[in-house]
């Protein structure tokens, strides 16, 4: 099941939405461009299967 999220961009600090799939492990990282900057975050999600509770951490690339 999909599931979004709120964080703000490490570049411009705009507030944005991300889609997240739990289903792709406990601990999973990508890269995405700002919606707003379009400049890429490295996004690191986790979740923990047991609680349900996922953790979204954003990064600038060179971070």
């Amino acid at each position: 099941m999909l599931e979004t999220q709120k964080c703000h961009c490490p570049y411009c600090g705009e507030l944005i939405e991300i889609v997240l799939d739990p289903s792709g492990g406990e601990e999973q990282q990508y890269i995405e461009d700002c919606f707003v900057c379009c400049r890429p975050i490295v996004f690191t999600v986790t979740s923990d299967f047991d609680t349900g509770e996922i953790n979204v951490y954003a990064m600038a690339e060179n971070e």
